[in-house]
């Protein structure tokens, strides 16, 4: 196995208009550029009987590398940080593709089981699928929170590491620790606004698929789930072959398979995360990788990482960082 590449981040210099992890968090929700984005849409098998949609971006060069975008909790392709990362992949000579989750695209997937922070068989399904379509290209990928979990379980549950499947990755505001985020989310301030959010959009998919669900879980008490934990409790846990929350959060937290990834990994994550306590930030583990490279700052929020001096006219650090990564990496392979 090759030794591990060299890399230094640039320095994060947060941007001084937007104080505190909950309006770094809202700034790069709101900041960042909005579609919608004119993508090439393909849909693929699964080996059980689903679908999945892909949305390509431009592609400059047939044999350019490709890197795999993943979104997180309720997101889809059309958010505005996976179209960001689009264009910026594009700026730099690199092509993209965003993998919309089962039940994320538009569509209810056919189905009982959408998809969960531990679920890592549809994105090494695809990662095989655009293997056997450009054998010879270099592929990358960048995880959002909840896909950035995916991907990091993905390369340290393998035996190669991920070796395999990727060249290069980037995870974003990664839920490490699932159960202590879980936790986090409802003794913040905020978290409750958080959890609303994502609720909201989870029961309207569980009442869309109500007659597959039905004889598998308690609507009743999925329905009455006030917090993430609950759901999970009681919709995601048993849908996906879990126990119950704890389970689910304990054999699908990444930060368990970190020591096994060997594939060059950029990994940013601000201690102001709303959605993570810092104290669940793996600084021991990773520093012990020589693979994983950590962009770890004082603020950013999560998903945010917005700096720029002037008001209303950020930049964004991830976006610079990442594809400065990846271009080093693919060049030195």
């Amino acid at each position: 196995m090759e030794s591990p590449p060299k890399f230094t981040v640039a320095h994060y210099r947060p941007a001084w208009w937007l104080p505190g992890g909950h309006l770094q968090t809202l700034g790069g929700k709101y900041l960042r550029r909005s579609g919608p984005f004119p993508y090439t849409r393909e849909r693929i098998d699964t080996p059980d009987g689903d679908f999945l949609d892909l949305d390509f971006g431009p592609d400059p060069d047939p044999g350019a590398p490709l890197v795999l975008l993943l979104h997180g909790l309720e997101g889809f392709t059309q958010r505005p940080y996976m179209i960001q990362a689009v264009q910026a992949l594009r700026a730099k000579g690199m092509a993209s593709v965003g993998l919309n989750f089962r039940s994320c695209s538009g569509e209810m997937n056919l189905q009982p089981r959408m998809y969960h922070s531990g679920g890592t068989e549809d994105v090494d399904h695809v990662l095989r699928f655009l293997r056997d379509r450009w054998p010879n290209r270099p592929f990358g990928a960048i995880g959002f929170s909840l896909g950035g979990n995916v991907l990091l379980k993905l390369l340290g549950e393998r035996e190669d590491g991920g070796t395999g499947l990727l060249k290069a990755a980037v995870g974003i505001s990664v839920p490490y620790d699932l159960a202590a985020g879980a936790v986090y989310l409802e003794q913040g301030s905020l978290g409750w606004l958080y959890a609303r959010y994502f609720l909201k959009q989870l029961k309207v998919k569980v009442k869309a698929k109500e007659g597959l669900l039905s004889p598998l879980l308690d609507l009743r008490k999925v329905y009455a789930s006030t917090t993430l934990r609950e759901f999970d409790d009681h919709a995601t846990g048993p849908l996906h072959g879990f126990e119950d929350a704890a389970d689910y959060y304990r054999q699908s937290s990444c930060g368990q398979f970190l020591h096994r990834v060997k594939v060059p990994t950029l990994l940013f994550h601000a201690r102001n995360d709303p959605f993570l306590p810092p104290r669940a930030i793996p600084h021991e583990i990773v520093g012990k990788n020589p693979y994983l490279f950590p962009a770890f700052a004082r603020r950013g929020g999560h998903v945010g990482f917005l700096g720029g001096q002037i008001p209303g006219l950020p930049t964004f650090w991830t976006e610079d960082q990442g594809t400065r990564f990846f271009k080093e990496i693919f060049g030195s392979a």
